[in-house]
């Protein structure tokens, strides 16, 4: 299976200056766990996810007064949709993320979350065994 066939296509893109308030919001509301930061000023593409907002808040930063800038993954490893499944799973297990966005010649088509990994893998697995 391809990652084309697991990822998620809803893609929220938010711009650098979104409070983590404003990007919880948003990621919350569309039950994702991960949004694209775009900047066109500096990096280009880059991630912020749950786990990066939560460590700020738990680190007691105001999420009215941050920004997603500061908080945003610059050094991400991207994603083609043909890639499997395996090799979207080995690149996140070799980078410890969870999640990897992915792009085609246009740009952010979607992302695949471990979640997405597991969820079309469960049922080959289930039907493995019953088989065995």
């Amino acid at each position: 299976m391809l990652v084309r066939d697991a990822m998620s296509t809803v893609v929220l893109t938010i711009g650098p200056t979104h409070t983590l308030r404003q990007a919880a919001r948003l990621m919350s509301a569309r039950r994702i766990g991960a949004a694209v930061v775009h900047d066109p000023d500096t990096c280009g593409l880059g991630i912020i996810t749950e786990r990066d907002i939560l460590d700020a808040v738990g680190s007691g930063l105001d999420p009215d007064r941050e920004t997603a800038s500061a908080h945003t993954t610059t050094d991400v490893v991207f994603a083609a949709p043909v890639w499997t499944l395996e090799e979207a799973a080995e690149a996140m297990t070799h980078g410890g993320f969870r999640h990897l966005i992915v792009l085609d010649d246009d740009g952010p088509v979607g992302i695949v979350s471990v979640r997405d990994i597991i969820r079309c893998w469960t049922p080959a697995r289930r039907t493995v065994a019953a088989a065995g």
